[in-house]
């Protein structure tokens, strides 16, 4: 009697969480090109504001807090430049060390974002929006990121992003893969 009770306990909790899920707005494609333009245009921004002598940690931690799902989760971050024990970052104040350094709980760290990179584009796999993959409230993309330096320098990083929409109608990422292309000795 207990297990078929435990059974339909779990089999509506499961059922609860498939109606809770299917009743939030889905990710639009348009929503998730416009989030990874906004992270790209704020990548140039943190850059612009250590140039010009602005507080550009205070401005990365803004936009962490706006772009990234570290206030509700740990957020599964592999920065394209970390390694050994840092190379993942799942806090925010991981995140931050990696985009302005100055912490020294990670002394790798230099400061990605404050290059300056003073272009950033990005595009996704194939043609259009093949590169974007939508399951409800998720949205997974894969495909590049476009950084150009102050010296047009542009270098191109391999990404896959996955944002989460939450209660408030915007996309939080909740996975950050990052990695230079794979380039075999010739």
């Amino acid at each position: 009697m207990k297990m078929k009770l435990l059974g339909a306990l779990l089999f509506a909790s499961f059922a609860f969480a498939g109606a809770n899920a299917e009743t939030k707005a889905t990710i639009t494609k348009a929503e998730v090109n416009a989030a990874q333009q906004a992270w790209c245009d704020a990548l140039v921004a943190i850059g612009k504001a250590h140039t010009d002598g602005g507080d550009a940690k205070a401005l990365a931690s803004k936009v962490l807090d706006e772009a990234y799902n570290y206030a509700e989760a740990p957020v599964f971050f592999k920065p394209t430049l970390a390694y050994g024990k840092n190379t993942f970052r799942p806090t925010k104040e991981g995140a931050l060390a990696y985009f302005v350094g100055g912490d020294p709980k990670f002394p790798e760290d230099k400061g990605f974002a404050l290059k300056p990179w003073v272009k950033a584009r990005y595009d996704n796999l194939g043609d259009g929006d093949e590169g974007i993959q939508i399951h409800g409230n998720i949205a997974i993309t894969m495909g590049n990121v476009w950084v150009t330096d102050k010296d047009g320098n542009e270098t191109m990083v391999d990404k896959t992003f996955v944002f989460k929409k939450g209660d408030d109608g915007k996309l939080k990422l909740i996975v950050h893969k990052s990695a230079l292309p794979y380039s075999p000795a010739k």
